[in-house]
């Protein structure tokens, strides 16, 4: 399969997310694996976006020493309803109390993207707001969910990718962002920042 894009400098992702490097492997991009360890707890009374742009901005930070050409992608997703952040579920009953939280309502998917290059001057971050909403299911129906092993490594306890997507109503914004990655915010930087460009060959437009 042709790529999409090329690297014009050296990708470092900063998140051990298998979702977030299949989509870097998608738009045809070289990149390492350099998995932050921060300290991703909350402050008191912290606001769900600045607690996600914190958090990828701490994990773009970490990464960047030793990496002086490369551009850094920093991401972080949250689950927010009520103005409360929820995160991944610590067990099954966890898992649980949540979905069961936010059937039949509309809670926010908010990611955190951080993007900077020491040589190049370029440190930016923004944060993806997407809107979900849950239909409602029987409690025996959220049972055999959790019973899937799906929602304990996933912030609000699903995966709107995989098996948990029938928990989904409906969307507004970036379907991508709920998954992880906001792709279209991504790739706009990378490209206004000249860090990747189209491949050669690749099919053009019609004038």
């Amino acid at each position: 399969m042709a790529r999409l894009f090329c690297n014009l400098h050296p990708i470092v992702l900063a998140s051990a997310s298998p979702r977030r490097q299949q989509f870097l492997r998608e738009l045809g991009l070289d990149f390492t694996v350099r998995a932050a360890a921060i300290d991703e707890t909350p402050m008191p009374s912290e606001r769900p976006e600045d607690f996600a742009l914190r958090m990828a901005e701490a994990k773009a930070r970490a990464v960047a020493p030793g990496h002086g050409r490369a551009f850094i992608i920093g991401a972080d997703t949250v689950v927010s309803l009520d103005e409360l952040i929820l995160g991944k579920p610590r067990d099954d009953q966890d898992a649980l109390d949540m979905l069961t939280r936010l059937q039949g309502r509309t809670h926010r998917v908010i990611t955190g993207l951080a993007l900077s290059c020491t040589e190049q001057g370029v440190h930016t971050s923004t944060a993806t707001v997407t809107s979900v909403q849950f239909a409602t299911f029987a409690p025996e129906v959220l049972a055999a969910y959790v019973r899937t092993g799906e929602p304990m490594d996933k912030a609000g306890a699903y995966g709107i990718q995989g098996r948990g997507g029938f928990l989904v109503r409906k969307i507004e914004g970036s379907c991508s962002n709920v998954i992880g990655l906001p792709v279209n915010t991504l790739v706009s930087l990378l490209l206004r920042y000249r860090a990747i460009a189209p491949a050669r060959g690749a099919a053009t437009a019609p004038a």
